[in-house]
């Protein structure tokens, strides 16, 4: 089996090496890392300038380059032009801090997972709940190695992505696992004014999370109540409960082949 583990963190965060440590034992490792954090990048690309790939020595991996991209770039060049063509499983992570609800849209850790669903390859991304410096990743790290001999058994499903959020808790005080929905993950968006040496306004970004009440099925509640949460997410965005609706609402304007009226 072939993994490309992949993160937003950089190369030199603690989270993908704790990875990459427990993987190399069940599989043949290949990493893609951005060369500095690429936190909140979500699913951009880069089209304007190029894309550097410079050869990294790690340790039992047969294979690493650090990117001068984002996330979904160094999937995309690694799946295309610097790992073999058989990668079985795109694994992003772990990310340090969490992903959760409509976290995963602004998420480069996720991101990436989503890049390698779309390049056909199953993918996992994987985030531990803590900001701490000092974070522990072995547990996650186990975790995520035990996962994936368990989805080598049963299968695992190449056009969804699995997102797999831990608390940052000692294994023994974890209560198990639930497969969840993605909460609701609102913030107070607060910008700070400032101004540079010549008067000129700029802004710094910060705000809390809002306390909302979660669906007790949801991501967030599984960390709360200190289990793992893994969600299926499917690229899908369609809200297909909606098309025959639309369906009715223009049905007056609605073009087939032949037709000859005009959007009003």
């Amino acid at each position: 089996m072939k993994i490309l583990v992949t993160n937003d963190d950089g190369i030199a965060a603690r989270g993908i090496h704790a990875l990459i440590s427990e993987l190399k034992h069940i599989a043949e490792i290949y990493v893609a890392s951005p060369d500095r954090e690429r936190s909140a990048t979500g699913h951009s690309i880069t089209v304007f300038e190029p894309i550097k790939a410079v050869k990294k020595k790690i340790a039992d991996v047969s294979g690493a380059w650090v990117i001068g991209g984002t996330p979904v770039d160094c999937v995309k060049l690694a799946i295309s032009r610097l790992a073999p063509e058989d990668i079985d499983l795109v694994i992003s992570g772990i990310n340090h801090g969490p992903n959760l609800g409509t976290d995963v849209l602004y998420s480069g850790t996720v991101s990436a997972a989503a890049e390698g669903v779309i390049m056909g390859k199953p993918s996992i991304a994987v985030s531990l709940d803590s900001y701490e410096e000092e974070m522990d990743f072995a547990y996650a790290a186990k975790f995520v190695k035990r996962m994936v001999l368990t989805l080598m058994k049963t299968g695992i499903e190449s056009q969804t992505l699995l997102n797999v959020n831990i608390p940052p808790l000692p294994e023994d005080q974890i209560k198990g696992i639930r497969i969840t929905r993605l909460g609701t993950r609102n913030y107070e968006n607060l910008f700070d004014e400032r101004q540079d040496p010549r008067g000129n306004s700029y802004y710094w970004m910060g705000g809390g999370i809002k306390d909302e009440e979660q669906d007790p099925e949801s991501d967030v509640a599984a960390l709360e109540d200190s289990f793992i949460s893994i969600t299926p997410i499917n690229l899908d965005l369609t809200d297909y409960h909606l098309i025959q609706q639309y369906k009715v609402k223009f049905k007056d304007y609605i073009y087939t082949p032949g037709d000859s009226h005009d959007i009003p």
